[in-house]
């Protein structure tokens, strides 16, 4: 039987993931990407170097390898149509086409499907399409707010108040920007109090199939302060859920997909891929902060190092042409930890061009993964030119979240050079704030995530009647 023959479009930590768990399908990959980072480089038995944009000359070149199937990495393929160019050259696709793409790339039209179909888990949300609308807007929310391009902003166009600017003038200053910048949208929220985590599913446009939740760290500086970035670090727990994330509030994050996905196809906007819901989990249950329409980056590092199916190639092969079935959905029953090495300034001002020293032997031994971002090849053995996007993402496995956090800060004394990483990231004080803030929120009993990492004991009660 042939090997499979999959295009990866894109190159950096998130695909150099994908990249992994499709060897282990015992894929023959190919990859398109702008660079091609050094992890699949070795994976790769040919790549096209190009933006991934450029939607027909990428369609051109699977063909012309034989491709039977894609998966698509970044939202900037997702929104310049790379997936309908790639189906209309015969290819099969795990990704959505640039409608149904349209829950990512829009974010005003992500709020109106969800108003249109009474999806819960809804905050309050104005959209405006001009600077003239923005101060009446605001009146009307009448609560501190958070403002979003509706359009992509690479994880970091957020300003939340309170955080990024303190007084209604400042957000309001802030989204006129936005608009007179070509912003098609602004989208105008109120500030939402709980603790996030990122659910993703696998989902052929029918069956909505999850993965383990994850807790990502989006601002730049420890103390999560500093700029909203494309993600620091994240974690995961053993039993796929997460400290402050009881059972009950995970299943109705499961449902805000699966009525979105419905609502989707009810559309006419069939949507085959992975679809990544941004949640808040308020003291009245989940909440949307976005919508993605791809893994999540740094959470595909967790996600993908623990899956277990039979066959990720065939997973994906499921999900582009037919139908998933729970025997393709597996992952394993284990805690897992990413921390970003970046350059000095990202998030603001990034200065790329340093070199990292880096001893992957070392750090395999301590049962952590190197998955390779924004770097490129420097003289001699372990050497890396770092970009200005993040480095290296760093990813440990262990049997609960505070000994895959040693293992990843065991594994930075192994990387060399003038870079920054957050080293509270799955931190045993941090987890312990988020459960004390949900458990003050909703007067919950105690709760130690450490001590009880599979959550055994009584369940928290349930919020919704």
């Amino acid at each position: 039987m042939r090997r499979p023959r999959v295009l990866l479009v894109g190159g950096g930590g998130r695909e150099h993931a994908i990249g992994e768990a499709l060897r282990r399908s015992e894929a023959t990959i190919y990859c398109a990407a702008p660079w091609v980072n050094p992890g699949l480089r070795r994976l790769a038995s040919d790549y096209l170097v190009t933006p991934v944009e450029r939607a027909a000359e990428i369609a051109r070149w699977a063909k012309s390898r034989g491709v039977d199937l894609a998966v698509i990495g970044p939202e900037a393929a997702i929104e310049a149509g790379v997936t309908d160019a790639l189906r209309e050259s015969g290819i099969l696709v795990a990704g959505p086409t640039r409608r149904a793409g349209e829950i990512e790339t829009s974010k005003g039209f992500a709020r109106e499907l969800m108003e249109r179909h009474q999806i819960p888990g809804r905050p309050e949300v104005r959209i405006v399409h001009a600077p003239s609308e923005v101060e009446g807007a605001i009146r009307e929310l009448a609560v501190p707010f958070v403002v979003k391009p509706s359009g992509l902003a690479g994880g970091k166009g957020v300003w939340v108040q309170g955080l990024d600017f303190q007084t209604p003038e400042e957000g309001a200053a802030y989204a006129r920007s936005l608009l007179e910048k070509g912003q098609p949208a602004v989208v105008l929220e109120e500030r939402l109090e709980g603790e996030e985590f990122s659910l993703m599913a696998f989902t052929d446009g029918n069956g909505v199939y999850t993965m383990p939740a994850v807790r990502d760290y989006k601002r730049a500086l420890e103390g999560h302060r500093g700029r909203n970035t494309g993600g620091m670090g994240s974690y995961s727990s053993r039993d796929h859920l997460l400290p402050f994330l009881p059972a009950s509030d995970a299943q109705r994050a499961k449902a805000i997909l699966e009525a979105t996905v419905r609502a989707l196809r009810e559309e006419g906007r069939e949507f085959r891929g992975i679809l990544y819901g941004g949640f808040l989990l308020t003291r009245d249950g989940p909440k949307v902060l976005e919508f993605n329409a791809r893994f999540g980056d740094p959470e595909a590092l967790n996600v993908l190092t623990l899956f277990d199916g039979t066959d990720f190639a065939d997973l994906l092969y499921q999900l582009a042409g037919d139908r998933i079935t729970p025997a393709h959905v597996s992952f394993r029953r284990r805690a897992t930890v990413v921390k970003y090495v970046v350059p000095p300034g990202y998030g603001e001002n990034p200065r790329g061009g340093g070199i990292l020293t880096v001893d992957e032997e070392r750090i395999r031994d301590l049962a952590v993964t190197v998955y390779f971002g924004n770097v490129t090849a420097a003289e001699g053995p372990g050497r890396w030119v770092m970009g200005t996007s993040r480095s290296l993402g760093l990813t440990g496995e262990a049997s609960a979240i505070h000994e895959a956090e040693a293992r990843v800060e065991q594994a930075l004394a192994f990387v060399r050079g003038d870079y920054r990483v957050r080293h509270d990231v799955a931190s045993a004080a941090d987890i312990q704030a988020s459960v004390d803030h949900m458990r003050n929120l909703r007067r919950l009993p105690p709760f130690d995530p450490l001590k009880n990492p599979t959550r055994s004991g009584p369940a928290p009660p349930p919020i919704f009647v």
